[in-house]
């Protein structure tokens, strides 16, 4: 069992709960009216009767000659659109700081699979101490996806958006790099490509692919921010995102407010009993920002501090 669970680290968005129960329900409805409409296709004059329920619920009759079934062509052509995101889904994200031992395995993986490096990672660790009496403890910074986000009020030209499922991302394409998103996210998340980005050959395994979000470790362009973005990529194939993946502690949990689930890759858990346990947070709760993004606080450590300094110290080195 244990095994299974590892193998299936990465597929946690199950196919058939990406529809839930509404569009089982529609999907069955279609399927009787489908049915009902081909066994009436030679007497669609016959004045026969079908009963059908209107948006609010109202039972209507109708003739059957007038009912026409309708599609998608949109699903039907299997388009996604990133600017609206996964329907009745509401991502979050859950940081146990008790489990941080700055491994930096989740800013690797983050600058790895967004072609990110140095200061412009998308995810940073930092070393947080209140004051000199109390405790060090190692804390990962994420952009916050809030549900009232600042930044996208601010944006004068729609390039940084928030999806149905609760992404906030950027279309660098929109991006006029005025900033104004920096200026407003009080948790200073972002970060701006001042010079044109240093990314090799990135750039031209990329060639002829636009820079929207909807793409997986597109390159940054200079004169546009660039943040965490929640891996629509991976979520859009029914995977966690990358630091959650690559995290040895088991530190970053992800899944859907929704559904009241989010798990590590190795245990799924029931959100609202999560954070009511452990006594879980928002950062900056009062400015009303509405965060997707949740802290534990670093009690009873797996580790001493000091081994998660030496191992930071170590990174610094091969880093250099």
């Amino acid at each position: 069992m244990a095994e299974n669970n590892k193998n299936s680290r990465r597929k946690f968005l199950d196919n058939g709960l990406k529809l839930g129960l509404v569009a089982a329900v529609g999907g069955i409805g279609l399927t009787k009216i489908a049915s009902k409409l081909n066994a009436q296709t030679e007497e669609a004059h016959s004045g026969e009767k079908m009963e059908l329920m209107t948006a609010d619920g109202t039972l209507i009759e109708v003739d059957s000659s007038e009912v026409m079934e309708a599609h998608n062509s949109k699903q039907n052509e299997g388009h996604y659109d990133v600017r609206e995101g996964i329907p009745n889904r509401k991502f979050v994200m859950v940081i146990d700081l008790a489990k941080c031992k700055n491994a930096l395995k989740c800013v690797d993986a983050c600058n790895k699979y967004h072609y990110v490096t140095g200061d412009n990672a998308w995810l940073k660790v930092h070393k947080m101490q209140e004051s000199k009496d109390t405790a060090s403890y190692w804390m990962p910074r994420t952009c916050m996806h809030c549900d009232q986000p600042a930044c996208v009020t601010v944006c004068p030209v729609g390039a940084t958006f928030k999806r149905r499922d609760g992404l906030v991302l950027i279309d660098n394409e929109r991006c006029i790099g005025c900033r104004f998103c920096m200026a407003a996210c009080p948790y200073s998340t972002r970060v701006f490509n001042w010079s044109e980005p240093n990314q090799g050959e990135i750039s031209m395994n990329m060639d002829g692919m636009h820079s929207s979000p909807d793409y997986a470790g597109r390159p940054s362009l200079k004169g546009t921010p660039d943040k965490c973005d929640f891996c629509p990529h991976a979520i859009n194939e029914g995977e966690l995102p990358h630091c959650v993946t690559a995290c040895p502690n088991g530190v970053f949990y992800f899944g859907d407010k929704y559904e009241d689930t989010v798990t590590n890759g190795e245990v799924t858990l029931r959100l609202t009993k999560l954070l009511e346990d452990k006594a879980g947070y928002r950062l900056l709760e009062e400015l009303g920002t509405l965060p997707s993004v949740y802290y534990l606080p670093p009690v009873d450590r797996l580790v001493d501090f000091k081994e998660g300094l030496e191992q930071y110290k170590k990174f610094k080195s091969v880093e250099k």
